[in-house]
């Protein structure tokens, strides 16, 4: 049976989450092992694409060194086929309490997408302190992180949108980020050349990120 990750220990693996959008299914798996060879492991395979679910479905039967993660979970519908499809959690754009209720329900950790203090208040109510501050860089980037480490001295974040190699280290340097979610791993034109060596690289010169 898989070993059940706590949305705390998903963000603790690595200083970085690679966020994938993957529109071929023979990519899935050698991509996915380009990563894990590359010190990066948990995988989160977005739901914008046709070939998503039976993206994550190739990784989690082929890649046994992946921990194979949903993106984009926007509805319950969303949460229960990533799970069938063998997704170990899951990662949302924003917060409902329905995506959060149906997430415990499908044994998927969840790290839910928050730009406010509402939102985070919302979901720090239904017990979520690991979250994910999406879009960051838009949304206020490292300052709108310093500004919160006061009131919302007990979360722990992920910023995602707008990170790059450039701006990761900055982030990773606060003491309220535990890691960040960015794109750079897998480059759209390394997936469509096959360059699963390009991607091996990136993944192991994100995994010694200092944080």
């Amino acid at each position: 049976m898989a070993v059940n990750f706590s949305a705390l220990q998903v963000m603790q693996d690595a200083p970085v989450i690679p966020v994938i959008v993957l529109n071929d299914v023979a990519h899935a798996v050698p991509m996915a092992r380009a990563l894990v060879a590359g010190g990066i492991r948990m995988l989160e395979v977005t739901l914008r694409t046709p070939h998503a679910l039976a993206c994550m479905q190739a990784i989690a039967q082929e890649v046994p060194g992946a921990v194979v993660g949903a993106g984009t979970v926007r509805s319950p519908a969303d949460a229960a086929a990533a799970a069938k499809a063998g997704a170990r959690f899951a990662v949302s754009p924003g917060y409902t309490r329905a995506v959060g209720q149906a997430c415990r329900d499908n044994g998927l950790s969840l790290l839910p997408g928050v730009a406010t203090g509402s939102e985070i208040m919302m979901a720090q109510e239904d017990g979520y302190t690991e979250l994910k501050f999406f879009p960051a860089m838009q949304a206020g980037g490292p300052a709108m992180l310093k500004a919160w480490s006061g009131p919302f001295f007990d979360v722990k974040f992920c910023p995602t949108g707008g990170v790059t190699q450039q701006n990761a280290h900055e982030l990773l340097s606060l003491p309220n980020v535990a890691c960040v979610g960015g794109s750079w791993l897998v480059p759209a034109d390394a997936l469509a050349q096959g360059d699963w060596s390009r991607i091996e690289a990136l993944a192991r010169e994100a995994s010694r990120l200092p944080r």
